[in-house]
Order: C-alpha cells, then structure tokens, then sequence
C-alpha cells in the first residue's frame, strides 16, 4: 500500500470525527496550551531551584499560544533561557496558526460573499485541497519570518550600537521581540517592558511598525501588494480595514497626548517630539500588542478608557490582532449610519453589505461585550481591586492585548484562571465562532407575519 495513501486515511479518519472545521481549530491551540505548559513545568524552564506553579505555567503557555502577552510573573526574571525560547517557540506556533487559519476559514467564507471577493481570493486558491492550503501555508510563513527578521535585524543592530550589547545577546534580544511584536504578543524580556527605551525612534518605531504591518491581516497585505498602483481596485475590507485602523490610530494618539501632556509619571518629563513618539507608540501597542514605553499602572483613569476601548476593538481580520476586529466595527458603524439616515441598506462604497454580515458583526459584538462584562462581575467578586482596574485587565485579556495595570501580581489563582478562559475563548472562540457563523447558511421557506416593536 502506497504510505502516503495510508498516511491520508488515517487523516481522513480523524478529521471525520469533528463536526466541523472549526472543532478542529480548538482542539490544536488546546493541545499546544497543554504541551506549553508541560514545558514550563520543568524545572530547566525556569531560574532557580523552583518549578514553576501549574496555575503560572499553564497562564504563560495560554498567553504565548493565543499571542496575548499577559504575565503572572517577570518574565526574564522568573524564566530561564530554555522557558523564554518556549515561550517564544510557543507566540510563532500560535501566531502562524492564527494567520493561516483565519486566512484559510476567509477564503472559504469569501466563496459566499460574491463574484468579485471570489476572483480576488482566486490567486490564492480556487478550492482548498491539500495543496492549496500547502501554498497559502507557505506564503503566510514567508510574510511572518521575512517581516521578524527585518526587524530583528534593526533591534539587534540598535540593541549593538546604542547600547553596547555583544552579538549574541543583541541577537537574541532582537529576535525575541521580534516574534513578539510581529505576532502581538506582549512579552518583554526586561521589567518595565520597553520604558527605558520611550525615547528611541529606532527600536519604537521598528517594532510599531511590525505591530502596523502585521495587524494588518494576511489577505490585506496581500491584496495591497497585488494592487498597490490601484487601490480603486482594493476590496471593501481591505479599504475598511485601512480607514479604520488608520483613523484609530491618529485618534487614539491625539487623546493620549491630550490626557497624558502634564502627567509627570507618563509623558510629562518628555520633550515634545518624545510625547508624540510615545503617545504614538501607546496608540498603536494598545491595538493588541501589549508593548508599553510608559506606566500603565500611571496612566490617569481617562486613559484607561481609551485604552479599553482601542483594546476592545482590536486590529485586522487574519492577522494576529485580537479583539472584535477593525472590520467587525466598521460594519457597525455603517449600520448605525444607515439606520440614522433612515436607509434601508448599508452600503460600504459602492457596495452593499449583506444583512447576514451585518448580523454576524452584532453578534459577535454583542457576546464579546456579554463575556466582558459576566468576567468583570467575576473578578470583582473574588478580589478588591476597583472597577476601572478589573475591567482594564478583562478587556486587555480577551482581546489578547497584554497591557496591564500591575494587579496581575497581586491576584488569586482563581482570577488567573478566569483570565485564562478569556485568552483563550477571545482569541481561538471569536475565530471559530464568527467563522462558523459565515460558513452557516440556514435558509427558511418561510415568512411570518411582520409585527413593529418600539425602540428606545
């Protein structure tokens, strides 16, 4: 028997067990959170004579595979060399997992979304066989290791000549957070993140622009690179996703400058040139990467605000972003537009939007704000930490952003748990759910009598 035959069975015959793709999709990143955690748990992975606790290990190995960030304990303190490489190992399987398959599930879903989304998807494939997903596989491997070495390459160099590191350490220093700032995760192999560093054009934005390029989402990317003279030609979510990620930008930087200007603990001992830097990369980094130049813990309640709501909102479709996504609240707002311009469609354009879409968005929007909020209620009650804490870190844990106000230290194991569910639920459950809703077309044969019901 031909073994590739046998090999392709034995495939077929496990993934006929799952009732649909998406199963598959949870299953994968549960396994890598178990396979992280038993390689924290060994004492290599970590400095000292300690182990490490399970609730530690299995938060750190939830946090690198969902590419979140968050840390129960100082990272380059509390993890040896060997924990550090699988936390990094760990963000690169997670974040190339993401990227495909989001990639992957768009493509199937751009097969119902119309003529000219088919044709654009058609230079990546026409119908996923094995060797479609090989090739989409390959590209999405390429854009992610060619981008982390480019900016590693600055980093290490930065790392060597502005502040005497040796090779090696510059090497590795660049590479580790390389990965991480590409794939979003918000590890940081020093104490206090990037602060000692707020003042740096080149390492700030180096890794703002990895944090830009890769939230942007796979299918974007490419589209722009196919298009680049013709962006007339650019799809509906490749515009959307532009617009929107651009105008949150410049409005998140403007109201840190605004909040932050005379704050002596965050931008207020800098020159002008080095609070728009810093506000800059604030605004970017609260995007879902997690990377921080200034105090969180520091940062005046109005900030957390806007940090709650970037976080919320998140970066890109198929990209290694977290939250509701840009896309996802670009429908919304048309929809709102719409309704108040008494329209009866929602265009984007000169396209319209299909009401399914538009009820996935409120869908998606609503149950993360119901998870949000049922997690925050939680947390309160298990611990005495205030409200606009509590809600900071729920919110920076479901949308796998990784900024934190510094009570992660001080909570319960039980509040690490909980944050563990909403790494995990926001990242791989919006994935597969909000896929799973694309992928459902349930028609009715029939109508039931129209009845009006007050709004408001």
């Amino acid at each position: 028997m031909n073994p590739l035959t046998g090999r392709t069975r034995w495939t077929t015959a496990i993934l006929s067990r799952f009732h649909h793709p998406t199963q598959i999709v949870v299953v994968a990143f549960a396994l890598a959170v178990a396979l992280g955690t038993v390689l924290l748990l060994q004492p290599v992975a970590t400095e000292g004579p300690q182990t490490a606790t399970f609730t530690d290990a299995l938060f750190t190995a939830t946090s690198a595979v969902t590419v979140t960030g968050l840390a129960t304990v100082d990272t380059s303190a509390h993890w040896s060399t060997f924990g550090e490489v699988t936390i990094a190992v760990l963000v690169q399987i997670g974040g190339l997992g993401i990227m495909t398959v989001a990639t992957l599930l768009a493509i199937l879903v751009g097969g119902k979304m119309g003529l000219r989304f088919r044709l654009l998807a058609q230079a990546e494939t026409s119908m996923l066989s094995l060797a479609d997903v090989r090739n989409i596989a390959r590209k999405v491997v390429v854009f992610s290791l060619v981008g982390e070495a480019i900016v590693a390459a600055v980093l290490a160099g930065r790392f060597m000549i502005g502040y005497g590191y040796a090779f090696g350490e510059a090497v590795y220093y660049g590479v580790f957070h390389s990965i991480m700032a590409f794939n979003h995760a918000g590890f940081a192999l020093w104490p206090d993140s990037l602060m000692q560093f707020v003042s740096d054009p080149w390492i700030n934005l180096s890794i703002a622009a990895a944090v830009i390029f890769s939230g942007l989402g796979f299918p974007v990317v490419f589209e722009q690179v196919r298009n680049w003279r013709h962006p007339s030609r650019w799809s509906i979510m490749t515009k959307l996703t532009m617009w929107v990620s651009l105008v949150l930008l410049v409005l998140g930087t403007l109201l840190f400058l605004l909040t932050e200007w005379r704050n002596p603990a965050t931008l207020g001992p800098l020159d002008d040139g080095q609070k728009l830097l810093a506000a800059f990369f604030a605004s970017v980094n609260t995007r879902s990467s997690g990377f921080n130049a200034i105090d969180i813990a520091q940062m005046h309640e109005s900030s957390w605000l806007v940090s709650d709501l970037l976080m919320f909102i998140g970066g890109g479709s198929a990209s290694t972003a977290g939250g509701i996504k840009v896309t996802t609240f670009g429908i919304l707002l048309f929809v709102i537009l719409a309704e108040l311009r008494g329209e009866s469609r929602v265009n984007i354009g000169n396209r319209r939007i299909p009401e399914t879409v538009q009820r996935q968005a409120l869908t998606v929007g609503l149950l993360s704000v119901a998870l949000i909020a049922v997690s925050t209620y939680v947390l309160l009650v298990m611990t005495e930490f205030t409200l606009d804490k509590i809600l900071f870190e729920a919110i920076s844990a479901f949308s796998t952003t990784g900024l934190s106000t510094g009570i992660l230290y001080e909570m319960p194991p039980a509040g690490h748990v909980v944050l563990v569910v909403l790494m995990f639920v926001g990242r791989i459950g919006l994935l597969t759910f909000g896929s799973a809703l694309a992928l459902k077309d349930r028609g009715l044969r029939y109508e039931l009598p129209e009845e009006r019901i007050i709004v408001g």
